[in-house]
């Protein structure tokens, strides 16, 4: 029993991570209804980043708040120079340029960075410390998920108490009548853009001590958060989250008792093709009927 308990909160606070990236995954959906295949390489990325200014002599959250910072003037910089413009092309164009996106930002970080593992360090372990919750989590795990958490709450916040958040929901639901309004539509999703990258670069970061940082550290847990945000529903940002976590879980248990620790992608793969099989819009996704 507590072998079941030790790797359904390890998962959880894996599903934290996967929650977040997610989240990013759902944001950018929802304004252009394309998935960005390029979100872990741009989280490499941001984490490169941030290894990189730690090793210059930052202290780990200064470089944490410059590396997430740099993020969010990258996802400005992706929407104001090739999103727009491409706001009335074909879908394969927007395709084309997300796995562009891909194969630069994985071929700058190697071409800048190298392509070695890098041990990334965790501000919450100092090598010393004990097991914390009984033994049933590392430090960094803790601390990771209480990081997490806290920037879903906050991006919940915003959304749900701002009037900023309120202009990028209405944008997200409705662009034409929010043009209408008086609401800046580029500039809201611009910024949906920027707050997607820096999610993904807090994930990156936490995520880069567990995994070790290289230039593809991303590409599985890509695949987690993608099949999270399709388990929750790709179209509802709360149920993308529940479906990082509840995926977090499932791949703790599925690789410690049923298929192992070599083949625990396979159950992310496996419950995206379920999910498009059995039930498309999500979990918690709502069903559009359009009238022609």
């Amino acid at each position: 029993m507590s072998g079941v308990l030790h790797q359904v909160l390890s998962g959880l606070a894996t599903g934290s991570i996967y929650a977040s990236l997610a989240l990013a995954l759902v944001m950018i959906y929802k304004t252009t209804h394309h998935v960005n295949f390029a979100q872990g390489e741009m989280a490499t990325f941001s984490t490169f980043i941030a290894w990189s200014l730690i090793e210059a002599g930052f202290s780990y959250w200064v470089a944490f708040l410059l590396a997430v910072a740099v993020s969010f003037v990258i996802g400005l910089a992706i929407q104001a120079l090739l999103m727009r413009r491409l706001a009335n092309a074909h879908v394969l164009s927007a395709v084309g340029v997300f796995i562009g996106l891909l194969l630069i930002f994985n071929s700058i970080s190697g071409w800048i960075f190298g392509y070695t593992v890098k041990a990334f360090p965790s501000p919450f372990e100092s090598g010393n410390e004990k097991p914390v919750l009984g033994g049933y989590l590392s430090a960094h795990e803790l601390g990771a998920s209480l990081v997490t958490l806290a920037v879903l709450l906050a991006v919940y916040a915003f959304f749900r108490f701002t009037t900023l958040g309120l202009a990028m929901r209405a944008v997200a639901f409705n662009p034409q009548s929010s043009r209408l309004v008086g609401i800046r539509v580029d500039r809201m999703l611009a910024l949906g853009w920027g707050l997607a990258a820096a999610l993904g670069a807090i994930a990156g970061i936490m995520i880069a001590p567990i995994v070790f940082l290289d230039p593809n550290m991303m590409a599985g847990i890509l695949l987690y958060a993608f099949a999270g945000a399709l388990l929750g529903g790709i179209d509802n940002a709360a149920g993308a989250v529940a479906g990082g976590f509840a995926v977090g879980v499932i791949e703790a248990l599925g690789g410690a008792y049923v298929v192992g620790t070599e083949l625990k992608l396979t159950i992310a793969l496996l419950s995206i093709v379920a999910v498009l099989i059995f039930k498309p819009n999500g979990v918690f996704g709502r069903h559009v009927v359009s009238r022609v």
